[in-house]
């Protein structure tokens, strides 16, 4: 099943701010709102635009803030190669020079920081700083970093694995499946748009991809290079990417510091956008002073 706009996104939050834009061969959906210098939302392997519900409204006072499904995710068309990790970065920058948006900050959650690291030190973003929120920068720990993806890329070239898992998410309770995987408690009204997602075979097989074609290693590799400053913003109960990860970063990038959230998990901007949207205002002012005096503390 693919995801029909006109009834899978009847509820979709903030949807008067949605557009569709072709750019580098996918139809994205994206939603472009408020004033102010440019921001770039970027959410992470299996979420889509929702994730932002109450964070985009919060930053779109002081920023235009952009916020895409990535290629295959949500309401999005896939990539028409492999979705590797230098390729999506290489789309979104696609996407931002379509709509003519040259983003000053750039916030990614989980695998969409990858993105947004991959983006600045391809050349392909140039910005004042980056928010990684709970990111995924680094390979799995241990044996894991060889079975997780390797199993993502058998399951993704069974073309019925994808139909399989979103029967089965038919037959599973959404907000407990995010609890157990993520840490976070988010409420029925979310909790059903995950559940939506997870039953739309296209979607799961664009997380699918993701997991099965990203190198990592390479990054990792690349994280010292990074030459802008970085907040690594970790919650302290996630249980996908732990604070520690975070930490091992903030040792590697020259300009990097960390945040923890106090008793959130791997969805921490979704259960505490205030207290997210906050913490991204106070880097936004450290490291564009010039518009210092527009951001109130």
């Amino acid at each position: 099943m693919t995801l029909d706009w006109r009834s899978d996104g009847a509820d979709w939050p903030n949807r008067t701010a949605s557009h569709f834009v072709e750019a580098g061969g996918v139809r994205f959906h994206v939603q472009i709102l408020g004033a102010g210098p440019p921001l770039l939302l970027l959410h992470g392997t299996g979420g889509a635009t929702h994730g932002w519900a109450d964070l985009a409204p919060a930053l779109s006072h002081q920023f235009t803030v952009l916020a895409p499904d990535l290629p295959g995710h949500g309401f999005s068309t896939p990539l028409p190669g492999l979705a590797t990790l230098p390729a999506m970065a290489e789309v979104v920058a696609a996407l931002c020079d379509r709509v003519e948006v040259a983003p000053r900050l750039l916030v990614g959650h989980s695998a969409g920081a990858a993105i947004a690291v991959r983006m600045t030190l391809d050349g392909r973003a140039a910005p004042a700083g980056i928010v990684a929120l709970n990111g995924a920068l680094l390979p799995f720990p241990g044996a894991a970093a060889e079975l997780f993806p390797g199993l993502a890329r058998l399951l993704f070239l069974n073309p019925l694995t994808p139909h399989l898992l979103a029967w089965q998410a038919n037959l599973t309770d959404p907000g407990r499946f995010l609890a157990r995987a993520t840490g976070s408690r988010l409420p029925p009204q979310r909790t059903r748009l995950y559940g939506r997602l997870f039953r739309s075979p296209r979607h799961v097989a664009a997380a699918l991809e993701m997991m099965a074609n990203w190198d990592l290693a390479a990054l990792r590799r690349d994280l010292p290079r990074l030459a802008v400053p970085l907040l690594l913003v970790a919650g302290s109960n996630d249980l996908a990417v732990p604070a520690s990860t975070a930490r091992e970063v903030a040792r590697l990038v020259p300009k990097a510091r960390v945040h923890v959230m106090s008793g959130l998990g791997h969805l921490a901007h979704e259960e505490a956008p205030d207290e997210t949207a906050g913490i991204i205002l106070d880097f936004a002012r450290e490291v564009m002073p010039e518009l210092a005096q527009d951001i109130p503390a």
